[in-house]
């Protein structure tokens, strides 16, 4: 019966090569110690050499859990030195029995010679195996550590997405209230462009990225509902072009950057305001930006729930890949702009994965 192919794994043809390499050494190592000449000593290194090495790989490869492996291991280097030396004997044409008679002291050194050579490469094998097993537990103690940042990760974004969004949806209804009580048709109209908005709002609000195309678009619906309350007081463009639609970008950022312009720009200060919408691309990186014409920088702007948000879920996403930066705007106003690598922007978790 034949045997299971499994237990001659790793008798490839660069094991073969090495061992022949340590053999031709230690045959010319020793040649110089006996009367022997060094062919004669290669014979015999190689048949030893070989046999140790089939019957140590058949001892790497059984599937025991009563022995050691390493104790295998060098078994099979002792059983390979004395099979190896008479396999030896037989290929010189030697008589058998004369080798464990007339010849057993030179027999004995070959032996000797073999199982010296042997357990200095099994020993050396053994530790390569033991440091590769171990920067095996070292890599997957790193990709479980990184798998854990990336699920802390993930929770940290999710709760600050929750903050966010309540934010957003209150203000929003604060505005629907008010109009209740001032303007009821403006109201109905507000209510109904806000169901529209939610409607293709809800489904992505929880996800770590979407489009820019998308954010663009919910952007629209939102200067649309404030729009109605606001009448002619308020006016917006947007400069997007439609190659950069289609970019990843983190949700829920670009409403924010809008709805601090409306809230802390426009909306107090101004009979008649203006909000621009810009997306660029330069050098690979992507620059969103908002541009309003209200009261400028002060102080109180960046220490909102939503800049801040913006803020600390950039940097949990790009690190300090990506930045938020607010800016005069001459004569009057503030832009806003969330800047991104074009490649973070793609995959931002699994880059800091």
């Amino acid at each position: 019966m034949a045997a299971p192919l499994h237990l001659f794994e790793g008798l490839t043809v660069r094991r073969v090569l090495w061992v022949t390499l340590i053999c031709a050494i230690a045959a010319g190592t020793v040649v110089r110690f006996f009367l022997n000449r060094y062919l004669d000593l290669l014979v015999t290194a190689l048949c030893v050499g070989y046999t140790s090495m089939l019957l140590y790989t058949v001892a790497s490869n059984l599937r025991t859990s009563r022995v050691p492996r390493e104790v295998l291991q060098l078994l099979a280097i002792v059983a390979g030195s004395v099979l190896g030396t008479i396999f030896a004997g037989i290929v010189k044409g030697r008589d058998i029995p004369s080798m464990f008679s007339e010849r057993l002291a030179g027999v004995a050194i070959s032996m000797g010679l073999g199982l010296g050579f042997g357990c200095v490469v099994v020993a050396t094998v053994i530790l390569r195996e033991k440091h590769a097993r171990d920067a095996a537990r070292i890599a997957r103690a790193e990709a479980e550590r990184h798998q854990l940042e990336k699920n802390v990760l993930e929770a940290r974004l999710q709760l600050m997405q929750a903050q966010v969004e309540p934010h957003f949806l209150f203000n929003t209804l604060a505005n629907v209230q008010h109009l209740v009580e001032t303007d009821p048709a403006s109201a109905s109209r507000m209510l109904e462009s806000l169901i529209q908005y939610l409607r293709a709002a809800l489904p992505q609000m929880r996800e770590v990225a979407t489009t820019l195309g998308r954010e663009v678009d919910m952007a629209r619906a939102f200067l649309e509902i404030h729009r109605v309350r606001m009448g002619t007081r308020l006016d917006f463009a947007i400069e997007v072009p439609e190659a950069l639609r289609a970019r990843p970008f983190p949700p829920m950022m670009l409403i924010s950057l809008v709805e601090n312009a409306i809230k802390h720009g426009v909306d107090p200060c101004c009979d008649a305001g203006r909000i621009v919408i810009q997306a660029t691309e330069v050098n690979g990186r992507l620059k969103v930006s908002v541009a309003d014409t209200g009261e400028g920088v002060k102080p109180k702007k960046g220490g909102g729930v939503g800049l801040t948000n913006i803020r600390e879920r950039l940097k949990a996403l790009y690190g300090g890949a990506a930045r938020l930066t607010l800016e005069e705007r001459e004569p009057h106003g503030v832009i806003a702009a969330i800047e991104v690598p074009g490649h973070a922007a793609e995959q931002p978790l699994e880059a800091l994965a």
